[in-house]
């Protein structure tokens, strides 16, 4: 089974999560301008809302790469309590992909809202999200 993590960031908090979920399923993380070079039986696919959307790398990432995504699952960080996840499920249906029903999802600082985060805990969660996926698969 082929693994990959792959992420979207503006403030870092998105990456942080991608290299505690690499570390926790023995890969590297990678922001989506690299791509995926072959098939990926899992992809971990991190991003957040910037202007209440998906930025335009995700959605190209998944256009340039939906023929090596297996199975995406999503992960991300922002200010509020939604995720992205309906927006990439919107573009990962529109661009032939199939995405879990399961996510990972936490707070992001963003100015003066959640410092500190995501902290050490929301990495940990983040790693246990993804050794649950894949010791499942």
């Amino acid at each position: 089974m082929t693994i990959a993590v792959r992420y979207y960031t503006r403030s870092g908090n998105t990456q942080k999560l991608a290299e505690a979920i690499a570390a926790a399923v023995g890969v590297q993380a990678a922001p989506v301008s690299a791509g995926l070079a072959e098939k990926a039986d899992i992809l971990f696919l991190g991003s957040s809302p910037y202007a209440f959307d998906v930025d335009d790398a995700v959605k190209a990432f998944l256009q340039k790469n939906r023929a090596n995504i297996g199975t995406l699952y999503h992960f991300g960080t922002s200010a509020s309590p939604s995720s992205t996840y309906k927006l990439v499920a919107k573009l990962a249906a529109e661009n032939g992909v199939t995405i879990a029903p399961e996510q990972y999802h936490c707070y992001g600082s963003f100015l003066m809202l959640h410092r500190g985060r995501p902290n050490a805990a929301d990495c940990a969660a983040a790693a246990e999200f993804a050794r649950s996926i894949v010791n499942k698969t």
